[in-house]
């Protein structure tokens, strides 16, 4: 009987370090999805009007972005880059200079950059450079929801998607588990 027992002991041991591990597992892909850096704001703000072109575009991200491979393109309305040397990373701000002729009109800005957890991260953002500008200054930095559009899903629903797979795993794991332990010798007693 005390044989029994330690089997059983050892059954249910085993059966929480599987869901243990298995929840670890799983958890770690969601942990490395939130660790790509998102940009908070850009400068000049995402669809805003500025009375010139600015000497400099930037981007400030939630994160120190790496410094490696990482490109600012400044394309006016005929597609030409407006860019001027390299980007510039400091702490969590990406800078891009601007060609000093470049012309008024419609800009879009696409930049690359290699997030801190070592992946890549890419975006889009629109401003208008127009000496018409009744507004007479720039607007203020976009907000996050507005600051650029980036490839990838949101953190939040990657993370809840995460929970999710984990409990149905753990709820099916434990189902499985039951059911064997009904149909074991043990339970004809």
């Amino acid at each position: 009987m005390k044989t029994t027992h330690r089997s059983a002991s050892r059954g249910r041991l085993a059966q929480c370090l599987l869901i243990l591990a298995t929840t670890a597992f799983l958890m770690i892909p969601a942990a490395a999805a939130q660790a790509h850096d998102v940009p908070e704001t850009t400068d000049p703000a995402n669809g805003s009007a500025v009375r010139t072109v600015p000497t400099k575009i930037g981007l400030t991200f939630n994160h120190t972005p790496l410094a490696i491979g990482s490109v600012v393109r400044v394309e006016d309305a005929t597609g030409t880059d407006q860019a001027d040397g390299p980007v510039a990373i400091v702490d969590n701000h990406v800078t891009q200079a601007v060609k000093t002729s470049a012309p008024e009109g419609k800009y879009t800005v696409v930049w690359r950059v290699v997030s801190s957890d070592g992946h890549p991260i890419e975006g889009t953002f629109t401003f208008t450079a127009s000496a018409t500008n009744t507004a007479g200054t720039a607007t203020p930095s976009a907000s996050p929801a507005a600051a650029a559009t980036g490839t990838g899903l949101p953190t939040e629903l990657i993370t809840a998607a995460g929970a999710v797979l984990v409990l149905v795993i753990v709820f099916v794991m434990r189902a499985i588990f039951v059911k064997r332990r009904l149909r074991s010798p043990e339970s004809d007693r």
